[in-house]
């Protein structure tokens, strides 16, 4: 089975699997679907790696050495830009601070990650249980070390690295059913959040590429939509 676990203290302790920042590709020269899956597989694992724990000095030296294709005019190209940008202003304890505020604060921090606050106003209420049930059915087991709820969006964008990853074998149905219940019924309103809250500024620029991503993924995995 899968391990997943849920925290914000280190990366490795909200991994399904481990994450290498450098596999991620922006620009897939693989137009083919099993080439496209991997990338939205390895944009996933990046959004994870963001969310889960503060970007060190590692992952913005690797942000800021991506090169981009600067004849592509798209909304994810844009986003790509406005991320290597935030990366190359940043630093890793202005981040730290920053993730702190957002995140975890004194008592809570300015945003609450969970699905369950987006859908109901409240931690740990329905649609946590009905998320626990389903990534049983898929396989994933929680890391009982762990103490948050599995329904961080950064534990989700785990899982769904995992899904739409061509090379693990999950049908498009289980993603899309996966993404519809869990993700993008509130992946945009946090994304946006993120983008607009008072004490982003790197995290803005994770927003704004997570709002686009998600955007597309909702579109791609619409019911009647095939890949």
């Amino acid at each position: 089975m899968n391990d997943i676990a849920t925290g914000t203290a280190t990366a490795e302790k909200i991994a399904v699997k481990t994450i290498d920042p450098q596999a991620v590709t922006p620009n897939p020269a693989d137009s083919a679907d099993y080439g496209y899956n991997l990338f939205r597989s390895d944009a996933y694992a990046l959004l994870a790696r963001l969310l889960a724990a503060p970007a060190d000095e590692q992952l913005l030296n690797w942000l800021q050495q991506i090169e981009l294709d600067e004849n592509q005019d798209s909304l994810m190209n844009e986003a790509w830009t406005v991320l290597q940008l935030a990366a190359s202003r940043a630093h890793p304890d202005q981040i730290a601070e920053e993730y702190q505020q957002l995140f975890i604060g004194i008592g809570r921090g300015e945003l609450v990650p969970f699905g369950s606050w987006y859908l109901t106003g409240f931690l740990m209420e329905k649609p946590l249980v009905q998320l626990r049930h389903d990534l049983k059915q898929l396989g994933f087991e929680r890391d009982e070390e762990v103490c948050e709820p599995e329904d961080h969006m950064a534990a989700l964008s785990e899982v769904m690295a995992v899904l739409v990853n061509p090379e693990e074998g999950f049908t498009k149905d289980q993603q899309q059913t996966f993404y519809n219940l869990h993700v993008g019924c509130w992946s945009q309103r946090f994304f946006i959040d993120l983008q607009n809250a008072k004490n982003a500024h790197f995290y803005s620029a994770v927003g704004r590429f997570g709002e686009i991503f998600t955007g597309m993924e909702s579109l791609l995995l619409e019911p009647e939509n095939t890949l």
